[in-house]
This record gives structure tokens, C-alpha cells and sequence, in this order.
């Protein structure tokens, strides 16, 4: 069976308008009914039980916007336009505020996780089609109701939506598990680094060291070239990491200052560290080159002081707090980093073996998000290419053995 195009409005329930919901909702009332806004479900659905609840005199004029399970919801207005969901079971009654459209579908028609879906994969075009307004932008309702939407039949609509539906319950599954590999991590680092936790075999009591004890700062100018393309890199804000910044040549950089950063030196930059600009060079970063508004720091004392300790360090509100107090300005977004002030700072360290093991832990740590957030990344890709076959009929399912799956 070929696939045809139709207006959504072809595909309502009868008597039921794409329309919007309250305008003013007015105070929250606990005993009211709840008002379904953009933000409640711009992530998927989260929090329903605190959602916020108008009184039910608010909720009188607006009987024509209460929504029904299954029914499809799509933000109009604001800094959410374009996000879309299905309506839970659990929400089957309650009401919608007027950045929202209320999309309920005859389901003989048109299977709503179908159009979800579509919608999603179509949102571009259509937000480009049917945007009107300046400063806030808005989707047109009766332009929405014209929009072009291509169906299969009723039971490959809703193969479809199973096959896109069984690769985002993979997605939020391996989200939940990101963000619990991020919490232990975060919950390690606040342990391991303050001595409140010890890993086995390790005792004794840490010691205080200056940061002038314990750093050195290095410079390895280069020997300028304008015919030579250096490879310059940066540090991200809040402990991002480094990140390559781009290539030029020695002709093309007008501030003709540049140093070389080596694996293993400490890079901070005295215009963003209040912002957490910081981080450890790496292989992959090795020779690159950095400008003259970054120190590069390195041990003093190999033996006393494991860099890579230092970086998981720098990572820590505590460390946060010591290069925002060694820096001066009026303004935070012009605050400079006084490295003298900074070196009259303490930290308090255990011996190298220990340090090099709380390493291994937290690197471990890392290195498993990274494999999970890879994961997710493969995940979210596939699916962006099914819709992209599937929504557009480059590609048919078989219909042989469907069976059907709630949501």
C-alpha cells in the first residue's frame, strides 16, 4: 500500500480543534487541576505529580483545551516552540496553558505516536513554514492544521512507532544510567579527594603543602614563523577540558606570543579560571601551542605530587574558590587570576602511591561514562536515521507479525 499525504486537519477527532490552552492561570491552587505547561514535558515527561494546578474557576472557560490520553502535545510559543509529546495515561483530564497545542487525533486514522514522531522528524520545515512573530516566536494554528502529513497504513504507523519507541526506551535507559555513573563519580571524587574515604592499604594522615611548594609554572616560547601553521588549543569553562581551537598560520595571528603546552602540564587561564578554565594536556594535545594568557604549571616534586591528582583536584568547589579569591577585577567577566596571590594557597595531599590509586578509581569512573556517553551517542544516532527512512517511506516495514505495545 502506497503511502499518501494528508492535512492534519483531516486526521482530527471530530469535534475537537488543534486549539491552545489558559491564558492567565493565576495563583497555584493544590486542590485545583493541573495545567500541563511547555517546560513539563520539553524533556520528556518528569515531575508530573508537582506539576502546577489552576482553581477550577480558572479552568471553567477553557473546557474546549482539557486533553485526553494519547492526545499529541506540541509547544507553540517561546523558548520550547517545536517540542512535542504524547500524553500519558496518568494526565488523561487536565488542562494546557497557552504555549501549548492540544493535537487529538481519530485514532482510526492516524496512530499518535506516529505523528509524534513525524512531527519530530518534520519539525525544521515546519516551524520554518508556519512561524510567525518578532521577538516571541509563535506557531500558527490554522497553518498547523494545513501541514502535509505522509501515512502509511494504520498498522505500519504503529510499527513504526514501536520500532522508534524500542530505540528511545534504549536511549532514556542509558541516559539514567549516565547520569547515575555521573552522580557516583561526583559522590567518589568528593570522598577520595577530602580523605573522608580511604581506599585499602592506605592510612596516615594527609599533608598541608603551599601551591608554591608544590608548582612550578613553565614556558617554552617558539621560535616564531610566519610561514609555520601552528595548532592552537583552549580550555573549556567549568573543568571541560582542552579542546583544539583552530590552525593558523605564523602571518595570520596578530599577537605573536605563543608557547608550547607539553603532555602532562596544567593549563589555566588567567581570563576564564573563576569560570573553571583549566585542564590537564594529554597525548592528544602534546606540542600544541597556547597563547600567553595561560600558565602552564608542573610539579615541583614528581615524587610528591601526581599531576593528575592535581587535575581531579582542580574539579572541586574548594579549588573553585581558591583561584576565584587569588583573582581581582570589578566584574566577574573581566576578573584576571593573580598567580602570586594563588601560590600562598594550601592543599592538602597524601602520599604519591595513594594519590596515584585515586586516580585509577577516577579515571575509571570517567572512562565508563565515556563508553556510555559513546553508547548514547550510537543510539541516538541510529534512531535519527530510522525516522529519516521510516517517516519518509524510503524504507517499508512488514506488517506479518506486528504486535502491539502501550505507551
Amino acid at each position: 500500500m502506497e503511502m499518501r499525504k494528508t492535512k492534519l486537519s483531516n486526521l482530527l477527532s471530530k469535534g475537537r480543534k488543534i486549539t491552545y490552552g489558559i491564558v492567565q492561570p493565576g495563583p497555584y491552587d493544590p486542590n485545583g487541576v493541573v495545567m500541563i505547561r511547555s517546560q513539563d514535558y520539553s524533556k520528556g515527561w518528569n515531575g508530573i505529580e508537582t506539576l502546577y494546578k489552576v482553581s477550577m474557576t480558572v479552568d471553567k472557560p477553557y473546557q474546549r483545551s482539557r486533553v485526553r490520553h494519547k492526545d499529541v502535545l506540541l509547544t507553540v510559543v517561546g523558548a520550547n516552540i517545536g517540542k512535542i509529546e504524547v500524553l500519558p495515561k496518568k494526565l488523561d483530564g487536565a488542562n494546557i496553558s497557552r504555549s501549548v497545542a492540544r493535537i487529538s487525533l481519530d485514532k482510526e486514522k492516524c496512530e499518535p505516536l506516529y505523528l509524534s514522531y513525524y512531527l519530530k522528524n518534520q519539525i525544521d520545515k515546519l516551524i520554518h513554514i508556519n512561524q510567525v512573530g518578532g521577538a516571541q516566536p509563535v506557531l500558527n494554528l490554522k497553518d498547523l492544521g494545513r501541514f502535509q502529513i505522509l501515512l502509511p497504513s494504520k498498522s505500519e504507523q504503529e510499527k513504526i512507532a514501536e520500532i522508534l519507541l524500542t530505540w528511545d526506551t534504549a536511549i532514556e535507559k542509558t541516559q539514567k544510567l549516565i547520569d547515575q555513573l555521573q552522580f557516583r563519580k561526583k559522590g567518589l571524587m568528593q570522598q577520595l579527594l577530602s580523605a573522608k574515604i580511604r581506599l585499602p592499604g592506605f592510612n596516615g594522615k594527609w599533608e598541608e603543602y603551599s601551591y608554591k611548594s608544590i608548582l612550578k609554572e613553565v614556558k617554552r616560547p617558539i621560535t616564531w614563523d610566519d610561514e609555520e601553521l601552528y595548532q592552537l588549543i583552549s580550555v573549556r569553562r567549568r573543568s571541560g577540558g582542552l579542546f583544539k581551537r583552530e590552525s593558523l598560520f605564523g602571518k595570520e595571528i596578530k599577537t605573536k606570543n605563543l608557547r608550547i603546552a607539553k603532555e602532562g602540564d596544567f593549563l589555566i587561564s588567567k581570563m576564564q579560571i573563576v569560570h573553571g578554565a583549566s585542564g590537564l594536556v594529554t597525548s592528544k594535545f602534546d606540542n600544541m601551542k597556547i597563547s600567553g594568557s595561560y600558565l602552564a604549571l608542573r610539579a615541583k616534586n614528581e615524587n610528591q605530587l601526581d599531576m593528575k591528582f592535581f587535575s581531579w583536584l582542580s574539579k572541586l568547589p574548594k579549588f573553585y574558590h581558591q583561584t576565584y579569591i587569588s583573582s581581582y577585577g570589578v566584574h566577574i567577566e573581566k576578573m584576571t587570576f593573580n598567580y602570586k596571590s594563588f601560590l600562598k594557597l594550601k592543599v592538602e595531599l597524601p602520599k604519591l602511591q595513594e594519590q596515584e590509586a585515586i586516580v585509577s578509581v577516577l579515571d575509571e569512573a570517567e572512562e565508563e561514562i565515556r563508553l556510555q556517553s559513546n553508547y548514547l551517542k550510537s543510539l541516538k544516532s541510529q534512531k535519527k536515521g530510522l525516522m529519516q527512512e521510516l517517516l519518509t517511506g524510503k524504507k517499508r516495514v512488514k506488517i506479518d507479525e506486528y504486535r502491539k505495545k502501550t505507551y
